[in-house]
């Protein structure tokens, strides 16, 4: 089932599923607060066996490779939310925000895929990147977490920081972890970065507007609350 055709009927479908969810999270989080212990723990499995599924799945058709190691942003993202899960940290909560909420989104926009529906890959990769920014908006309504506006230059910096190792963890092993090396095969936004120097100058600007992007609605959110309590 290597056939997987961008906004095609089962990409466009997916994506309804997703945002209609995402949006009725956000409409009825007041009531869904009698169902966080349900949410949590949904969201942390889903997660988990998303992550550990690929790896089996790849290990019993024989076709794992080095570069099939949990790497990616979204992995990352993924394994920080399962961490926030188990253990509370606010300071790690605010790289989550910036990686797991508009990357995932995006991914899922133009996803790095060959498979389509019903193949276990389609369904997993979906259902993974959805979980991410749900768990992210879990995070923000039923844990209380809170961004700063510093977090953005600061979430950039430790993006940044870890991207280095991956960088020369790419040219040892041959991989494209981070999508640093280049785009992926599949035919994503990423194709539109150019290529060489340009193509790394280019992740590097669009990295740091999808960090200013994604913190407008919490910002609009702080100065809301804080509107709220300088009014009592």
């Amino acid at each position: 089932m290597r056939d997987f055709t961008l906004f095609s009927l089962p990409h466009i479908v997916t994506l309804l599923i997703f945002f209609t969810s995402f949006s009725l999270f956000i409409y009825y989080r007041q009531k869904l607060k009698e169902y966080q212990a349900i949410l949590k723990w949904s969201l942390f499995t889903i997660l988990l066996v998303c992550e550990i599924t690929l790896q089996l799945y790849l290990i019993v058709i024989k076709e794992w490779t080095v570069s099939d190691l949990p790497l990616q942003v979204c992995s990352i993202s993924a394994f920080l939310a399962m961490f926030l899960f188990l253990k509370k940290n606010p300071k790690m909560f605010h790289l989550l925000f910036f990686i797991g909420t508009l990357p995932p989104v995006l991914s899922m926009i133009s996803p790095d895929i060959v498979h389509q529906f019903p193949h276990f890959r389609f369904i997993r990769y979906f259902l993974k990147h959805s979980a991410i920014p749900l768990a992210v908006l879990y995070f923000i309504f039923f844990e209380g977490y809170r961004v700063p506006r510093k977090a953005i230059l600061s979430s950039f910096f430790i993006i940044n920081l870890i991207a280095l190792p991956i960088f020369f963890l790419n040219r040892l092993l041959g991989t494209n972890f981070f999508f640093l090396a280049a785009p992926s095969e599949a035919k994503t936004l990423l194709l539109f970065f150019g290529s060489g120097i340009m193509y790394n100058i280019s992740l590097e600007i669009v990295a740091l507007i999808v960090c200013i992007i994604t913190y407008i609605p919490m910002g609009i959110l702080q100065k809301k609350e804080n509107m709220k309590i300088g009014g009592h």
